[in-house]
């Protein structure tokens, strides 16, 4: 999702100071003296999704006009999202919240009431978020408390700030939110505060993790109920395989504001997108490129606009005749497949799609490419490659897992 100062994330990690190190492809040791593991659930909106292109071209608008300003709108997504159960207060009540590389506020209240106990401190201070859904025009408000949050038996933060929400739509069966891109978009969205820290931020300054990093690992719907994991302090050697990729964050904006990083894309040999920018995003569903690319992408691949779903259709025969896309991402370039860019089609009815449709992931932005975000990397984009972010040197890195060549969908 992508926050304003608000909700769901957006601004800009452009303040970070960019090291010297390298960006490109490096063995992968750990770095942090110890990391942990929240384990992650994968979730359909429980009415289905009738235009999930739409609602991610929305999320993706807001973001660009969020990106290089700090005004308050946010975007949730409303397909398919990663969640996690997260405990607040002492003994911890838990909630189930989206996870977000997209905005920086953790809040709660969405369905479930905030329980109050012995370690629940009000601030007094009101905080909203404002965010699109697609359709509609959401919100959530209420007010700050500051309290204990457990996300592991390892991690446990003290005197977090979290949202309690007294007001709030658009969250479906969700409690709230997990914030984790830049403390940036934090601000304007509490009162009398100009920065609210976030879970990383109070995770590395109260000596729980050993670096300012995490890790995420999601994998494609299987049956063996496998979904993916969050690292804090570091990533998991077990799930990567080869080596990892680094960028740094972009200093183009509106990209610049969130996990940002310069891209170009190749359909097969042919070049659809250079010199662009995009957002590596857990919120965001589809991958989303710039309309001059996707009418190429489109073009290319033959596929026809599927009214019912809002993505692409093709057939049996151009799935057959499909060819890898490629993402240079700094240094380094990620194939996705011709399995990895289909929707699995055992979620098609979750779309509004019929049960033998072969949908495809890519969808378009909305802009032109040049605008400064080209490109959205959402959950199927991160479902076939390992992400880290690294807050410390401003820089994102990818690998390869078990899953990047799978033929699950």
């Amino acid at each position: 999702m992508f926050p304003s100062r608000s909700l769901s994330c957006l601004l800009t990690l452009q303040a970070l100071a960019f090291l010297s190190l390298s960006a490109g492809a490096l063995p992968h040791p750990q770095t942090a003296s110890s990391t942990s593991v929240l384990k992650l659930a994968r979730r359909v909106h429980s009415n289905g999704v009738k235009n999930i292109a739409a609602a991610d071209r929305a999320r993706a608008r807001t973001l660009a006009e969020e990106g290089s300003s700090f005004s308050t709108n946010n975007v949730t997504n409303t397909g398919v999202v990663y969640t996690a159960d997260i405990g607040v207060g002492s003994p911890p009540v838990y909630y189930t919240v989206l996870i977000d590389t997209g905005s920086s506020n953790t809040w709660i209240g969405a369905n479930k009431s905030y329980s109050k106990t012995t370690t629940s401190l009000s601030t007094g201070n009101k905080f909203i978020v404002s965010y699109g859904d697609g359709l509609n025009q959401s919100y959530v408000s209420g007010m700050e408390y500051l309290d204990t949050v457990t996300l592991t038996s390892d991690l446990v933060i003290k005197q977090q700030s979290i949202g309690v929400g007294f007001n709030s739509t658009g969250m479906d069966s969700m409690d709230g939110i997990l914030g984790l891109g830049p403390v940036d978009l934090t601000r304007g969205t509490v009162q009398n505060t100009e920065e609210v820290p976030t879970v990383m931020d109070n995770l590395y300054t109260q000596n729980t993790i050993g670096s300012e990093v995490f890790g995420v690992f999601f994998s494609p719907p299987t049956t063996d109920g496998t979904n993916g994991e969050l690292t804090f302090g570091g990533y998991d050697d077990s799930k990567i395989t080869g080596d990892i990729g680094y960028a740094h964050v972009t200093s183009t904006s509106p990209a610049a504001g969130y996990w940002g990083v310069d891209e170009a894309i190749n359909y097969g040999d042919t070049k659809i997108l250079t010199d662009a920018t995009g957002i590596i995003d857990t919120g965001t569903t589809l991958i989303l490129i710039a309309s001059d690319a996707f009418d190429s992408y489109k073009s290319e691949t033959g596929a026809t606009f599927d009214n019912s779903t809002g993505l692409l259709k093709i057939s049996s025969d151009q799935y057959n005749q499909l060819s890898s896309l490629f993402f240079k991402i700094g240094e380094e370039s990620y194939e996705l497949t011709p399995n990895a860019q289909i929707w699995p089609r055992s979620l098609n009815s979750a779309i509004n799609g019929t049960t033998d449709g072969i949908y495809l992931i890519v969808g378009d932005i909305g802009t032109q490419s040049g605008s400064g975000l080209d490109v959205v990397n959402g959950y199927c984009f991160l479902e076939r490659f390992y992400s880290i972010f690294d807050t410390t040197n401003s820089r994102v890195g990818l690998a390869q897992t078990g899953y990047t060549y799978a033929t699950s969908n």
